[in-house]
């Protein structure tokens, strides 16, 4: 059994407005679907951004991407054959 609770927000008049737009185009039922669609989308993008952070820190650090790294690089690309 899923149990929610009530949380009250305040909003100015034009956030109210958008989100009343945004539940009308988007075909959500409640202003109470969308935003919680919104957080469960942000509580996403949070999860992603720590796995990503644990990957890059998981592995040695290369050699910097400065500008002899992009010289380099162009002269990588330049000298393969062009077919």
């Amino acid at each position: 059994m899923l149990f929610m609770s009530t949380m009250n927000i305040s909003l100015p008049d034009s956030l109210r407005s958008f989100v009343d737009e945004q539940v009308t185009q988007r075909g959500y039922g409640t202003s109470s679907e969308y935003v919680r669609e919104l957080i469960r989308k942000d509580a996403d993008r949070m999860q992603l951004r720590g796995l990503l952070l644990q990957g890059a820190a998981s592995v040695p650090v290369a050699a910097p991407a400065d500008a002899n790294y992009f010289t380099a690089l162009r002269e990588r690309v330049q000298k393969r054959p062009r077919g």
